[in-house]
């Protein structure tokens, strides 16, 4: 089952029980910061019609969620573990450290966007840690019209890259895709912001000394082909994984030549006479193990990395996180103290309020 990231925030108790107060900050000897007063009402109708209404959206959430990461179908699933390989979520999983979290990002990007189904997007992206160091997972979902790119994977592609810019961690890119989805190739390519701006961000980021990582686990056809052809250091899968700009049928159609996908741009291709890749794998397994390795042995300065916190390294609120869904009315136009969604999200309820008088 894949490792998704939780944030595990339970209250050892409630300072303000069953009433009302007006939410104020109160020093304390052991803190500079002031602590949190509640002003949540356990006994109101409001309460409990918000706690239901909360739990039925949240229920709804779940199930997009879980509707979505099924991939292209049980079909499409089906043909692509016949090949040996894994989806991307299991490659994911495989890939960051054992026992870690995974901060899956844009799930449901592409939701009821086309007339085709495209879950997330087509493509999965999300930060996890690789030996302790957060990383970018940026993986192609082959199930989803073959890995290929509309405009919201391309934006989804993108944001990814943004923050792995801004926070400066290292990219590592599952390739598995045919490339632009062709039918809405006037959408994908034309303007600044769109499917070539891809390559432009690795090539800024490495020359930023933000790490490139491309591991090549299925096919990376046409414009798909520059990811790993443009990453620092990159991984080809032995069988499944291809490079190319025009796989065999255009060559056939433009040459008449008949060539296979493994000789026209396989691992062996590409490791030992283009130079295009730098390690050859023998299956997805081998690949991700050298992903791994790759990233142990980087040498960044001032890369983020996780530390290794404990429970004991931190406070929990206050305040219980699960009434979290009690708190926003069910109409939204309605105010609400946001100071009580505050007061369960902070380690011990902590919050040095700013221009706390200003109206």
């Amino acid at each position: 089952m894949l490792r998704i990231w939780t944030t595990r925030r339970l209250a050892s108790q409630c300072l303000i029980p069953w009433r009302m107060y007006p939410t104020t900050l109160i020093s304390t000897r052991n803190s500079s910061i002031g602590i949190l007063h509640d002003t949540l009402d356990r006994n109101s109708d409001s309460y409990t019609r918000n706690s239901k209404v909360m739990d039925e959206l949240v229920s709804q959430l779940h199930s997009h969620i879980l509707k979505v990461m099924e991939g292209g179908g049980p079909e499409a699933v089906k043909r692509h573990r016949s090949r040996n390989k894994l989806l991307p979520r299991e490659r994911i999983d495989r890939l960051i450290d054992p026992g870690s979290s995974f901060l899956e990002l844009c799930q449901l990007a592409g939701h009821e966007l086309y007339q085709e189904s495209l879950p997330s997007g087509g493509i999965v992206i999300g930060i996890g840690t690789i030996h302790k160091r957060l990383c970018m997972l940026v993986a192609n979902d082959p199930t989803v019209k073959g890995g290929s790119y509309f405009p919201i994977t391309v934006k989804k592609h993108l944001r990814a890259q943004e923050i792995a810019a801004q926070c400066k961690l290292p990219c590592i890119y599952l390739v598995d895709s045919g490339g632009a989805f062709l039918p809405k190739q006037a959408e994908v390519f034309p303007d600044k912001e769109n499917f070539g701006r891809i390559f432009y961000n690795q090539a800024v980021m490495s020359s930023e000394g933000i790490p490139q990582i491309a591991l090549v686990l299925g096919s990376c056809t046409a414009g798909g082909a520059y990811i790993p052809a443009m990453a620092d250091e990159s991984v080809m899968v032995k069988g499944n994984g291809t490079i190319f700009l025009a796989g065999p049928p255009l060559v056939k159609a433009a040459t008449g030549e008949e060539v296979s996908a493994e000789d026209l741009g396989g691992a062996t291709v590409h490791c030992k006479t283009s130079g295009v890749s730098d390690y050859f794998a023998h299956d997805e397994l081998h690949a991700l193990a050298i992903g791994r390795d790759i990233v142990k042995n980087l040498h960044m300065a001032g890369g983020p990395e996780v530390s290794g916190q404990t429970r004991a390294d931190y406070k929990e609120p206050l305040y219980d996180v699960k009434e979290l869904r009690t708190i926003a009315p069910t109409d939204l136009k309605q105010p609400f103290d946001v100071r009580s969604i505050i007061a369960r999200i902070l380690d011990g309820s902590e919050f040095d309020e700013f221009k706390k008088l200003h109206l």
